[in-house]
């Protein structure tokens, strides 16, 4: 009814429109070929790709099941087996290290008395050299003054002598 009802039926343009609408249909509307390559690509993929993806999926689960029941319980032993020799390993060595720090304390604390002992026997050195220089230095000045007064009293003579002959 429409098509009566348009203005084009009847008329010259209407064998335009359906040859325009069979050009669009060939060249612009690809509909029909696109369902069919997806149906094409579904029928492939199921066909070929997904027995060989079943096949993956089937051998990784028995090597996850292989893994789970035999490996992990071996690795987990020798896990244990390692890590107890390893524990006692490192309590050895650490009571060896202990030792050595203990050792070497010892040492220092020795050396620090051995240390001590020549500071204060180099200070006991030191006063009883510095007693012994003020005695020398003691000695030297009274050496000292009684020069001094024998020289002050053989000039006090030569004065004297000199008075003497200074008469003259």
């Amino acid at each position: 009814d429409r098509r009566r009802d348009s203005p084009a039926a009847g008329s010259p343009i209407q064998p335009i429109i359906k040859d325009v609408g069979e050009v669009y249909s060939r060249l612009l509307d690809h509909r029909p070929v696109i369902q069919g390559e997806i149906r094409y690509f579904v029928k492939e993929f199921e066909e070929k790709r997904g027995l060989r993806e079943l096949r993956v999926l089937e051998n990784l689960k028995n090597t996850i099941f292989e893994t789970n029941e035999r490996v992990l319980p071996k690795c987990e032993q020798a896990m244990q087996d390692n890590l107890s020799e390893t524990f006692k390993r490192l309590q050895a060595a650490n009571a060896m290290i202990q030792r050595l720090q203990e050792r070497q304390c010892e040492a220092r604390k020795l050396q620090a008395d051995k240390m001590m002992a020549r500071e204060e026997k180099c200070i006991a050195h030191w006063e009883e050299f510095m007693k012994e220089q003020q005695n020398k230095r003691a000695e030297v000045d009274e050496e000292h003054r009684k020069a001094m007064e024998r020289l002050k009293e053989q000039y006090a003579e030569m004065e004297k002598e000199l008075a003497k002959y200074a008469s003259f």
